[in-house]
């Protein structure tokens, strides 16, 4: 009687994780698409570029230290260019200049 409830649980239960797991790789698959589709353009790249060759040159720290009120872990600098231009490329130097994004 026992045995066959046990199964009959351990059943359900994979079936149960097998359908989250397709869940799980079907919004994942919809945010990839998402954060593919959303624009970004930053017209003037070259003078980021610059900017930051510049700056490591005379080995200057960034002059942001800390992270802005809107970032969120998990972003990069894309997500805060939307913030603005300065924004971008002070977290672009960050990031240069210590090889990660703030926490």
């Amino acid at each position: 009687m026992i045995l066959p409830l046990v199964i009959l649980i351990s059943t359900l239960s994979i079936s149960v994780l097998a359908q989250s797991d397709k869940e799980l790789a079907e919004a994942q698959k919809k945010l990839n698409t998402e954060v593919l589709e959303k624009p970004f353009s930053v017209e003037e790249e070259a003078k980021v570029d610059e900017y930051i060759k510049q700056a490591m040159e005379k080995n200057l720290k960034p002059a942001v230290t800390q992270a802005p009120t809107h970032w969120q872990q998990g972003y990069t600098c894309a997500d805060i260019y939307q913030y603005g231009w300065n924004e971008y490329q002070n977290c672009r130097y960050y990031r240069s200049y210590y090889g990660r994004y703030w926490y």
